[in-house]
């Protein structure tokens, strides 16, 4: 159906149903102040003063798409652990379903230790086992995923290498996907970067394109870069491809369209958490499908917005909408509209 404003396509946003697939975690911060160093050896000594666990990994794109108003499903295995245990509850508390989440007696549940002081990152602890799922947890989270499917409106992958996504699970999900007509949306990382072969919307960012493709790109040469994912969509049979360059803006281009924005100049505070940001805002656009310039320059503000805050945080919806009509990104899905009616006639 046509929008007839921005706040009317923010609205559609709640009627949506997002899967996201992938690798779901705790981010655990512990800060504190360091006044001295430790008699047992030269290191510091910090004294705790608080302490906070947080959903990462996919566990924040779900944050993400439930900022924006859609419902997310959040498809994982995790451990039969303690760590586990404080995951399902993190969900809880933040109203997430744990229907999709399997728990598995042969892997431990993936948990990010960060020790702070002050503004300075001293030092990540990683607890995890990044190994392939076993074929009774792949087979079980394939039940899951089947089972779910058919309600949702739009499949997210999210990739940390971690092992819960291996190659035969994502093609597996990516056919039944196209079967039922549902896109599918891709944040990659290295191990399984040519397993998306006929994904709806891959997005890597610059260096993940640099590695994949094994390449020397560089952001200020838009022809390389243009050559670069034409020859990607090519080879993995891809629909679209929305390339992030951080400070440089980002690309999008698919078999009916190709644009480039630059980057929205904001007060850099953090950047963690942004591509899942990004990939959230372009996975709910793709499931309304809005036209592409649309989807770019939304998934582009709301990176710029989510870099403001310190942490990784999801989107503030209100804010998000107020920034968009202030940049009159609507006139995108206005233009395309006129366009499609024109050739139409």
């Amino acid at each position: 159906m046509p929008y007839t404003s921005l706040r009317d396509v923010f609205d559609a946003f709640r009627n949506l149903k997002v899967l996201i697939i992938g690798d779901v975690m705790v981010d655990s911060y512990l800060w504190g102040k360091v006044d001295r160093i430790s008699p047992e050896a030269p290191v510091p000594i910090i004294s705790v003063k608080q302490r906070e666990k947080r959903l990462g990994g996919a566990g924040n794109v779900a944050l993400n798409v439930q900022a924006l108003g859609a419902t997310p499903m959040l498809a994982s295995v995790i451990g039969e652990d303690a760590d586990g245990d404080e995951l399902v509850q993190l969900l809880s508390q933040q109203q997430l379903t744990t229907e999709a989440i399997a728990r598995s007696a042969s892997r431990i549940t993936t948990i990010k230790h960060r020790i702070i002081s002050g503004s300075h990152h001293m030092l990540r602890i990683d607890s995890e086992d990044d190994s392939p799922l076993p074929p009774e947890d792949r087979q079980r989270l394939l039940d899951i995923i089947l089972a779910q499917l058919p309600h949702c409106h739009v499949v997210i992958f999210e990739d940390y290498d971690k092992g819960v996504l291996g190659e035969e699970l994502i093609q597996e999900v990516i056919a039944a996907a196209r079967r039922l007509a549902i896109p599918t949306v891709v944040d990659p990382k290295k191990r399984n970067f040519r397993a998306y072969r006929q994904a709806t919307l891959f997005k890597p960012n610059l260096k993940e394109l640099r590695e994949g493709m094994h390449l020397d790109l560089h952001p200020q040469r838009p022809e390389s870069l243009a050559a670069a994912v034409a020859q990607l969509q090519e080879q993995m049979d891809l629909e679209g491809v929305l390339l992030t360059l951080s400070e440089h803006g980002m690309y999008l281009q698919t078999h009916q369209e190709h644009h480039r924005v630059p980057a929205h100049l904001r007060t850099i505070a953090d950047v963690s958490g942004a591509g899942d940001t990004v990939v959230s805002v372009a996975a709910v656009c793709l499931a309304l499908a809005l036209p592409g310039r649309l989807l770019l320059e939304l998934a582009n503000l709301a990176g710029g917005l989510v870099c403001e805050a310190v942490g990784v945080v999801p989107i503030a919806q209100q804010q998000f909408l107020a920034e968009a009509e202030r940049n009159q990104l609507f006139r995108h899905y206005s233009s395309s509209q006129h366009s499609t009616a024109t050739h139409g006639h």
